[in-house]
Protein backbone atom coordinates (compact mmCIF):
# COMPACT_ATOMS: atom_id res chain seq x y z
CA UNK A 1 0.00 0.00 0.00
CA UNK A 2 1.37 3.28 -1.39
CA UNK A 3 1.37 6.22 1.07
CA UNK A 4 0.25 8.04 -2.00
CA UNK A 5 -2.79 5.94 -2.77
CA UNK A 6 -6.76 6.74 -3.03
CA UNK A 7 -6.83 3.85 0.02
CA UNK A 8 -3.97 5.17 1.92
CA UNK A 9 -5.28 8.53 1.92
CA UNK A 10 -9.11 8.19 2.26
CA UNK A 11 -9.51 4.49 3.87
CA UNK A 12 -6.76 3.24 5.75
CA UNK A 13 -5.08 6.45 7.68
CA UNK A 14 -8.56 7.77 8.83
CA UNK A 15 -9.38 4.35 10.08
CA UNK A 16 -6.17 4.35 11.99
CA UNK A 17 -6.23 7.84 13.26
CA UNK A 18 -9.58 7.98 14.37
CA UNK A 19 -9.45 4.40 16.05
CA UNK A 20 -5.90 5.38 17.86
CA UNK A 21 -7.32 8.76 19.39
CA UNK A 22 -10.50 7.04 20.46
CA UNK A 23 -8.54 4.53 22.69
CA UNK A 24 -7.52 5.09 25.82
CA UNK A 25 -3.53 5.76 25.76
CA UNK A 26 -2.25 2.31 27.05
CA UNK A 27 -4.10 0.51 23.85
CA UNK A 28 -2.73 3.09 21.27
CA UNK A 29 0.98 1.19 20.62
CA UNK A 30 -1.14 -2.26 20.69
CA UNK A 31 -3.44 -0.74 17.75
CA UNK A 32 -0.29 1.12 15.82
CA UNK A 33 0.84 -2.36 16.01
CA UNK A 34 -1.72 -3.94 14.36
CA UNK A 35 -2.69 -1.78 11.76
CA UNK A 36 1.20 -1.54 10.91
CA UNK A 37 1.51 -5.54 10.28
CA UNK A 38 -2.21 -4.82 8.25
CA UNK A 39 -0.04 -2.38 6.32
CA UNK A 40 2.73 -4.45 5.45
CA UNK A 41 0.36 -7.68 4.54
CA UNK A 42 -1.57 -5.42 2.16
CA UNK A 43 -1.05 -6.83 -0.88
CA UNK A 44 1.80 -9.77 -0.03
CA UNK A 45 0.59 -11.03 3.51
CA UNK A 46 3.18 -14.08 3.00
CA UNK A 47 5.63 -11.72 3.61
CA UNK A 48 4.60 -10.92 6.56
CA UNK A 49 6.02 -14.21 8.33
CA UNK A 50 9.58 -12.47 7.64
CA UNK A 51 8.99 -9.64 9.24
CA UNK A 52 7.79 -11.28 12.14
CA UNK A 53 10.75 -13.64 12.05
CA UNK A 54 13.26 -10.57 11.65
CA UNK A 55 11.31 -9.37 15.09
CA UNK A 56 11.36 -12.29 16.70
CA UNK A 57 15.61 -13.10 15.84
CA UNK A 58 16.44 -9.18 17.17
CA UNK A 59 13.98 -8.97 19.94
CA UNK A 60 16.15 -12.51 21.41
CA UNK A 61 19.67 -11.52 19.81
CA UNK A 62 19.64 -8.09 21.94
CA UNK A 63 18.84 -9.82 25.22
CA UNK A 64 21.18 -12.57 24.59
CA UNK A 65 23.82 -10.04 23.86
CA UNK A 66 22.83 -8.08 27.00
CA UNK A 67 23.17 -11.07 29.60
CA UNK A 68 26.10 -12.55 27.47
CA UNK A 69 29.38 -12.72 29.81
CA UNK A 70 31.68 -10.23 28.34
CA UNK A 71 34.05 -13.00 26.42
CA UNK A 72 30.99 -13.82 24.36
CA UNK A 73 29.38 -10.67 23.63
CA UNK A 74 30.93 -9.71 20.25
CA UNK A 75 30.62 -13.73 19.16
CA UNK A 76 26.25 -13.16 19.92
CA UNK A 77 26.59 -9.68 17.66
CA UNK A 78 28.22 -11.42 15.27
CA UNK A 79 25.86 -14.12 15.01
CA UNK A 80 22.70 -11.40 14.93
CA UNK A 81 24.53 -9.81 12.06
CA UNK A 82 24.76 -13.06 10.47
CA UNK A 83 21.54 -13.95 10.32
CA UNK A 84 19.96 -11.07 9.58
CA UNK A 85 22.48 -10.43 6.44
CA UNK A 86 21.66 -14.50 5.74
CA UNK A 87 18.12 -13.19 5.54
CA UNK A 88 18.40 -10.23 3.84
CA UNK A 89 21.32 -11.36 1.05
CA UNK A 90 18.73 -14.77 0.29
CA UNK A 91 15.43 -12.10 -0.19
CA UNK A 92 17.48 -9.68 -2.15
CA UNK A 93 20.38 -10.78 -3.58
CA UNK A 94 19.65 -14.52 -4.57
CA UNK A 95 19.06 -14.33 -7.88
CA UNK A 96 22.20 -11.74 -8.73
CA UNK A 97 24.42 -14.63 -7.26
CA UNK A 98 23.02 -17.26 -9.35
CA UNK A 99 22.18 -15.32 -12.54
CA UNK A 100 26.25 -14.37 -12.47
CA UNK A 101 27.66 -17.83 -11.36
CA UNK A 102 25.36 -19.11 -13.96
CA UNK A 103 27.21 -16.47 -16.61
CA UNK A 104 30.89 -16.76 -15.04
CA UNK A 105 31.37 -20.32 -15.23
CA UNK A 106 28.82 -20.67 -18.32
CA UNK A 107 26.87 -22.95 -16.24
CA UNK A 108 22.96 -23.50 -16.29
CA UNK A 109 21.88 -23.93 -12.83
CA UNK A 110 18.37 -24.32 -12.57
CA UNK A 111 16.15 -22.11 -9.67
CA UNK A 112 13.21 -20.32 -8.81
CA UNK A 113 13.72 -16.72 -8.74
CA UNK A 114 13.13 -15.33 -4.90
CA UNK A 115 10.66 -12.36 -5.18
CA UNK A 116 12.00 -9.88 -2.66
CA UNK A 117 9.68 -8.85 0.13
CA UNK A 118 9.42 -4.81 -0.01
CA UNK A 119 10.98 -2.73 2.55
CA UNK A 120 13.39 -5.73 3.82
CA UNK A 121 16.73 -3.44 3.04
CA UNK A 122 14.70 -0.77 5.50
CA UNK A 123 13.59 -2.71 8.33
CA UNK A 124 16.73 -5.03 8.38
CA UNK A 125 19.19 -2.01 8.93
CA UNK A 126 16.71 -0.81 11.62
CA UNK A 127 16.87 -4.19 13.37
CA UNK A 128 20.68 -4.67 12.69
CA UNK A 129 21.35 -0.82 14.12
CA UNK A 130 19.37 -1.97 17.38
CA UNK A 131 20.90 -5.46 18.82
CA UNK A 132 24.23 -3.45 17.84
CA UNK A 133 23.47 -0.54 19.56
CA UNK A 134 22.55 -3.16 22.95
CA UNK A 135 26.03 -4.45 22.22
CA UNK A 136 27.70 -0.81 22.50
CA UNK A 137 26.02 -0.08 25.66
CA UNK A 138 23.84 2.59 24.31
CA UNK A 139 20.93 1.00 24.80
CA UNK A 140 19.07 -1.43 27.28
CA UNK A 141 17.59 -4.41 25.23
CA UNK A 142 13.82 -4.37 25.37
CA UNK A 143 11.69 -7.17 27.30
CA UNK A 144 8.68 -6.02 25.99
CA UNK A 145 8.78 -8.08 22.53
CA UNK A 146 5.75 -6.09 21.07
CA UNK A 147 7.82 -2.60 21.66
CA UNK A 148 10.60 -4.12 19.61
CA UNK A 149 7.85 -4.83 17.24
CA UNK A 150 6.29 -1.78 17.07
CA UNK A 151 10.23 -0.03 16.43
CA UNK A 152 10.41 -2.32 13.70
CA UNK A 153 6.72 -2.44 12.11
CA UNK A 154 5.85 1.17 12.70
CA UNK A 155 4.22 1.64 9.77
CA UNK A 156 5.28 5.34 8.49
CA UNK A 157 8.41 4.65 8.22
CA UNK A 158 8.36 0.85 7.40
CA UNK A 159 8.86 0.39 3.87
CA UNK A 160 11.12 3.53 2.69
CA UNK A 161 12.34 4.78 5.90
CA UNK A 162 13.61 6.96 6.77
CA UNK A 163 16.32 4.23 8.74
CA UNK A 164 15.02 5.14 12.04
CA UNK A 165 17.92 4.15 14.64
CA UNK A 166 16.17 2.53 18.00
CA UNK A 167 18.00 5.30 20.17
CA UNK A 168 16.72 7.84 18.59
CA UNK A 169 13.30 6.82 19.39
CA UNK A 170 13.49 4.50 22.11
CA UNK A 171 11.86 6.96 24.66
CA UNK A 172 9.08 8.02 21.91
CA UNK A 173 8.02 3.70 21.60
CA UNK A 174 6.35 4.21 25.05
CA UNK A 175 5.70 7.47 25.55
CA UNK A 176 4.42 9.74 22.41
CA UNK A 177 1.88 12.57 23.30
CA UNK A 178 0.61 14.68 20.64
CA UNK A 179 0.00 18.22 20.44
CA UNK A 180 -2.67 20.01 18.63
CA UNK A 181 0.02 22.12 16.74
CA UNK A 182 2.04 18.46 16.11
CA UNK A 183 -0.43 17.02 14.33
CA UNK A 184 -0.76 20.06 12.46
CA UNK A 185 2.53 20.02 11.30
CA UNK A 186 2.73 16.11 10.70
CA UNK A 187 -0.71 16.91 8.33
CA UNK A 188 1.17 19.95 6.58
CA UNK A 189 4.16 18.01 6.21
CA UNK A 190 2.47 14.89 4.92
CA UNK A 191 0.17 16.82 2.12
CA UNK A 192 3.88 18.74 1.12
CA UNK A 193 5.22 15.42 0.64
CA UNK A 194 1.89 13.74 -1.46
CA UNK A 195 2.60 16.97 -3.46
CA UNK A 196 5.79 16.41 -4.41
CA UNK A 197 5.23 12.64 -4.87
CA UNK A 198 2.06 12.87 -7.01
CA UNK A 199 2.39 16.33 -8.61
CA UNK A 200 6.44 16.58 -9.38
CA UNK A 201 7.77 13.16 -9.46
CA UNK A 202 5.15 11.69 -11.35
CA UNK A 203 5.04 13.63 -14.02
CA UNK A 204 8.56 13.46 -13.82
CA UNK A 205 9.20 10.18 -13.95
CA UNK A 206 6.66 10.14 -17.28
CA UNK A 207 9.04 11.82 -19.50
CA UNK A 208 11.98 10.22 -17.93
CA UNK A 209 10.20 7.01 -18.38
CA UNK A 210 9.85 7.59 -21.92
CA UNK A 211 12.84 9.26 -22.70
CA UNK A 212 15.17 5.80 -20.92
CA UNK A 213 12.68 3.27 -22.64
CA UNK A 214 13.70 4.41 -26.17
CA UNK A 215 16.74 2.93 -27.96
CA UNK A 216 19.86 5.36 -28.06
CA UNK A 217 19.15 6.29 -31.57
CA UNK A 218 15.85 7.60 -31.34
CA UNK A 219 16.54 10.02 -29.03
CA UNK A 220 17.98 13.36 -29.59
CA UNK A 221 20.55 14.86 -27.58
CA UNK A 222 19.06 17.37 -26.16
CA UNK A 223 16.02 14.85 -25.31
CA UNK A 224 18.26 12.42 -23.47
CA UNK A 225 20.13 15.60 -21.27
CA UNK A 226 15.79 16.45 -20.72
CA UNK A 227 15.44 12.81 -19.62
CA UNK A 228 18.46 12.90 -17.57
CA UNK A 229 17.37 15.95 -15.80
CA UNK A 230 13.58 15.03 -15.37
CA UNK A 231 15.05 11.87 -13.75
CA UNK A 232 17.19 13.09 -11.39
CA UNK A 233 14.33 15.31 -10.53
CA UNK A 234 11.96 12.19 -10.13
CA UNK A 235 13.62 10.24 -8.01
CA UNK A 236 14.45 13.25 -5.43
CA UNK A 237 11.00 14.44 -5.54
CA UNK A 238 9.88 10.67 -4.82
CA UNK A 239 12.01 9.57 -2.44
CA UNK A 240 12.08 12.92 -0.34
CA UNK A 241 7.74 13.40 -0.86
CA UNK A 242 7.87 9.44 0.93
CA UNK A 243 10.04 10.71 3.54
CA UNK A 244 7.91 14.04 4.11
CA UNK A 245 4.95 11.49 4.52
CA UNK A 246 6.46 9.40 6.81
CA UNK A 247 8.03 12.22 8.73
CA UNK A 248 4.21 13.74 8.54
CA UNK A 249 2.80 10.25 9.61
CA UNK A 250 5.06 9.95 12.31
CA UNK A 251 4.33 13.64 14.05
CA UNK A 252 0.48 12.53 13.55
CA UNK A 253 1.12 10.26 15.82
CA UNK A 254 3.52 11.23 18.08
CA UNK A 255 7.01 10.32 16.96
CA UNK A 256 9.60 13.05 15.89
CA UNK A 257 11.74 10.98 13.13
CA UNK A 258 15.06 12.42 11.97
CA UNK A 259 15.06 14.58 8.71
CA UNK A 260 16.31 11.99 5.78
CA UNK A 261 16.78 15.15 2.39
CA UNK A 262 17.73 18.57 3.05
CA UNK A 263 17.70 20.58 -0.43
CA UNK A 264 20.86 17.89 -2.02
CA UNK A 265 20.69 19.88 -5.33
CA UNK A 266 22.18 23.18 -3.57
CA UNK A 267 25.47 21.36 -3.04
CA UNK A 268 28.69 22.65 -3.82
CA UNK A 269 30.54 19.04 -3.58
CA UNK A 270 29.88 15.13 -3.51
CA UNK A 271 30.66 15.04 0.22
CA UNK A 272 28.11 17.63 0.89
CA UNK A 273 25.53 15.55 -1.71
CA UNK A 274 25.97 12.73 0.78
CA UNK A 275 25.49 15.00 3.64
CA UNK A 276 21.99 16.07 2.73
CA UNK A 277 21.08 12.76 0.53
CA UNK A 278 18.99 9.89 2.05
CA UNK A 279 20.50 11.46 5.53
CA UNK A 280 19.35 8.30 7.56
CA UNK A 281 21.45 5.53 5.16
CA UNK A 282 24.64 7.66 5.12
CA UNK A 283 24.40 8.23 9.06
CA UNK A 284 23.87 4.21 9.21
CA UNK A 285 26.79 3.38 7.43
CA UNK A 286 29.01 5.82 8.99
CA UNK A 287 27.90 4.54 12.91
CA UNK A 288 27.62 0.92 11.83
CA UNK A 289 30.42 0.38 8.69
CA UNK A 290 32.71 3.57 8.32
CA UNK A 291 33.40 4.14 12.25
CA UNK A 292 33.82 0.16 12.80
CA UNK A 293 36.50 -0.02 9.86
CA UNK A 294 38.27 2.48 11.02
CA UNK A 295 37.23 5.82 9.45
CA UNK A 296 39.53 8.23 9.47
CA UNK A 297 42.14 7.10 12.40
CA UNK A 298 44.54 4.91 10.54
CA UNK A 299 45.88 7.23 7.83
CA UNK A 300 44.68 8.99 4.44
CA UNK A 301 45.33 5.20 2.48
CA UNK A 302 42.89 3.60 4.97
CA UNK A 303 40.70 5.87 5.10
CA UNK A 304 40.21 6.30 1.12
CA UNK A 305 39.43 2.48 1.35
CA UNK A 306 37.45 2.41 3.77
CA UNK A 307 35.47 5.50 1.96
CA UNK A 308 35.29 3.27 -1.07
CA UNK A 309 34.16 0.27 0.98
CA UNK A 310 30.95 2.36 2.55
CA UNK A 311 30.02 3.53 -1.25
CA UNK A 312 30.25 -0.04 -3.00
CA UNK A 313 28.18 -1.00 0.18
CA UNK A 314 25.85 1.79 -0.25
CA UNK A 315 25.22 1.12 -4.33
CA UNK A 316 24.94 -2.94 -3.31
CA UNK A 317 22.05 -1.94 -0.65
CA UNK A 318 20.28 0.08 -3.63
CA UNK A 319 19.64 -3.37 -5.68
CA UNK A 320 21.12 -6.47 -7.14
CA UNK A 321 22.40 -4.93 -10.10
CA UNK A 322 25.97 -4.16 -10.94
CA UNK A 323 24.59 -0.76 -11.65
CA UNK A 324 23.75 0.36 -8.25
CA UNK A 325 27.31 -0.85 -7.69
CA UNK A 326 28.94 1.10 -10.17
CA UNK A 327 26.72 4.14 -9.22
CA UNK A 328 27.99 3.70 -5.25
CA UNK A 329 31.89 3.27 -6.69
CA UNK A 330 31.23 6.75 -9.12
CA UNK A 331 30.66 8.56 -6.07
CA UNK A 332 33.00 7.04 -4.04
CA UNK A 333 35.68 8.15 -6.13
CA UNK A 334 34.73 11.13 -6.14
CA UNK A 335 34.33 11.42 -2.29
CA UNK A 336 37.62 10.17 -2.30
CA UNK A 337 39.37 12.71 -4.91
CA UNK A 338 37.53 15.39 -3.01
CA UNK A 339 39.39 14.00 0.54
CA UNK A 340 42.87 14.10 -1.37
CA UNK A 341 42.30 17.80 -2.81
CA UNK A 342 40.48 19.26 -0.31
CA UNK A 343 38.02 20.01 -2.14
CA UNK A 344 34.69 20.72 -0.07
CA UNK A 345 36.80 23.40 1.49
CA UNK A 346 37.63 25.40 -1.84
CA UNK A 347 36.01 29.13 -0.87
CA UNK A 348 36.19 31.82 -3.61
CA UNK A 349 34.45 34.76 -5.57
CA UNK A 350 30.49 33.92 -7.00
CA UNK A 351 32.33 32.41 -10.31
CA UNK A 352 34.21 30.16 -8.19
CA UNK A 353 31.58 28.58 -6.39
CA UNK A 354 28.89 28.53 -9.12
CA UNK A 355 31.41 26.16 -10.84
CA UNK A 356 31.98 24.18 -8.13
CA UNK A 357 27.93 23.41 -7.75
CA UNK A 358 27.88 23.04 -11.58
CA UNK A 359 30.33 20.37 -11.34
CA UNK A 360 28.85 18.78 -8.29
CA UNK A 361 25.33 18.72 -10.18
CA UNK A 362 26.47 17.05 -12.92
CA UNK A 363 28.84 14.38 -11.46
CA UNK A 364 25.22 13.81 -9.56
CA UNK A 365 23.69 13.69 -12.68
CA UNK A 366 25.79 10.98 -14.94
CA UNK A 367 25.69 8.89 -11.70
CA UNK A 368 21.73 9.10 -12.34
CA UNK A 369 21.76 7.39 -15.71
CA UNK A 370 24.09 4.69 -14.08
CA UNK A 371 21.24 4.06 -11.39
CA UNK A 372 18.61 4.58 -13.60
CA UNK A 373 20.41 1.97 -16.25
CA UNK A 374 19.94 -1.66 -15.86
CA UNK A 375 22.75 -2.75 -17.87
CA UNK A 376 25.96 -1.49 -18.42
CA UNK A 377 25.89 -1.11 -21.88
CA UNK A 378 22.30 1.17 -21.77
CA UNK A 379 24.20 2.95 -19.57
CA UNK A 380 27.20 3.68 -21.80
CA UNK A 381 24.89 4.36 -24.96
CA UNK A 382 22.76 6.89 -22.86
CA UNK A 383 25.63 8.66 -22.00
CA UNK A 384 27.14 8.14 -25.01
CA UNK A 385 24.07 9.79 -26.53
CA UNK A 386 23.98 12.75 -24.31
CA UNK A 387 27.42 13.72 -25.59
CA UNK A 388 26.43 13.92 -29.42
CA UNK A 389 28.19 10.77 -30.11
CA UNK A 390 25.52 8.39 -31.23
CA UNK A 391 23.99 8.80 -34.85
CA UNK A 392 19.99 9.11 -34.53
CA UNK A 393 17.21 8.33 -36.60
CA UNK A 394 15.75 10.45 -39.52
CA UNK A 395 12.38 9.87 -37.59
CA UNK A 396 13.15 10.41 -33.86
CA UNK A 397 9.71 11.57 -31.74
CA UNK A 398 9.41 14.75 -31.79
CA UNK A 399 9.45 17.36 -28.47
CA UNK A 400 5.42 16.89 -27.95
CA UNK A 401 6.06 12.82 -27.22
CA UNK A 402 7.98 13.40 -24.38
CA UNK A 403 5.96 16.27 -22.80
CA UNK A 404 3.68 18.65 -22.61
CA UNK A 405 2.69 22.00 -20.46
CA UNK A 406 1.89 20.21 -17.44
CA UNK A 407 5.03 18.24 -17.58
CA UNK A 408 6.91 21.84 -18.38
CA UNK A 409 5.01 23.25 -15.24
CA UNK A 410 5.92 20.51 -13.11
CA UNK A 411 9.42 20.44 -14.31
CA UNK A 412 9.53 24.75 -13.25
CA UNK A 413 8.33 23.77 -9.73
CA UNK A 414 10.92 20.92 -9.24
CA UNK A 415 13.58 23.28 -10.23
CA UNK A 416 12.30 26.22 -7.79
CA UNK A 417 11.80 23.91 -5.05
CA UNK A 418 15.01 22.08 -5.10
CA UNK A 419 16.15 25.38 -3.51
CA UNK A 420 15.32 26.19 0.29
CA UNK A 421 13.14 29.13 -0.69
CA UNK A 422 9.95 27.97 0.75
CA UNK A 423 11.39 27.31 4.06
CA UNK A 424 13.15 31.00 4.10
CA UNK A 425 10.19 32.16 3.90
CA UNK A 426 8.21 30.12 6.31
CA UNK A 427 10.60 31.06 8.56
CA UNK A 428 10.56 34.92 8.51
CA UNK A 429 6.82 35.00 7.87
CA UNK A 430 5.42 32.15 9.58
CA UNK A 431 3.86 34.39 12.62
CA UNK A 432 1.95 36.92 9.83
CA UNK A 433 -1.67 36.11 9.39
CA UNK A 434 -1.87 36.97 5.92
CA UNK A 435 0.86 34.51 5.31
CA UNK A 436 -0.61 31.53 7.01
CA UNK A 437 -3.75 31.73 5.25
CA UNK A 438 -2.07 31.84 1.72
CA UNK A 439 -0.11 28.91 3.41
CA UNK A 440 -2.87 27.03 4.09
CA UNK A 441 -4.72 27.71 0.96
CA UNK A 442 -1.63 26.42 -0.90
CA UNK A 443 -1.63 22.89 0.99
CA UNK A 444 -5.52 22.48 0.48
CA UNK A 445 -5.12 23.51 -3.36
CA UNK A 446 -1.69 20.68 -3.06
CA UNK A 447 -4.27 17.98 -2.03
CA UNK A 448 -7.01 18.29 -3.73
CA UNK A 449 -4.73 18.27 -7.14
CA UNK A 450 -2.88 15.29 -5.80
CA UNK A 451 -6.11 13.83 -5.37
CA UNK A 452 -7.48 14.37 -8.84
CA UNK A 453 -4.18 13.18 -10.09
CA UNK A 454 -4.22 9.72 -8.32
CA UNK A 455 -7.76 9.28 -9.34
CA UNK A 456 -7.32 10.13 -12.92
CA UNK A 457 -4.24 8.24 -13.51
CA UNK A 458 -3.15 4.63 -12.85
CA UNK A 459 0.71 6.02 -13.12
CA UNK A 460 1.76 6.14 -9.38
CA UNK A 461 5.58 4.32 -9.43
CA UNK A 462 7.72 4.25 -6.27
CA UNK A 463 11.19 4.09 -6.99
CA UNK A 464 12.06 2.98 -3.44
CA UNK A 465 9.84 0.17 -3.56
CA UNK A 466 12.50 -1.90 -5.09
CA UNK A 467 15.36 -1.24 -2.62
Amino acid sequence: MLFSSITFIYFFLPLVLGVYYLLPKSMRNGWLLIASFFFYAWGEPYYLCIMLLTIVINYVAAIVVSIAPNKFKLLAVFLAIIVNLSILGYFKYFNFFVENINLLFHGNIDFIKVVMPIGISFYTFQALSYVIDVYKGEVKAQRNIATVALYIALFPQLIAGPIVKYHDIENQLTSHDVTPDMFYQGLCRFIVGLGKKVLIANNMGLVADKVFNLSANDVSTPMAWLGALCYSMQIFYDFSGYSDMAIGLGQMFGFKFLENFNYPYISDSITEFWRRWHISLSSWLKNYVYIPLGGNRHGLTKTCINLMIVFAITGFWHGAQWTFILWGMWHGVFIVIEKLTHFPKLKGNLVLMTGKHLLTLFIVLIGWVLFRAEQFDVAYDYLKNMFGLIAHNDDIPTQSYFYDNIKIIAFVFAVIFSFPWLRIMWNKYKDNRVFDAVYNLGLIAIFLLSSMFLTASTYNPFIYFRF
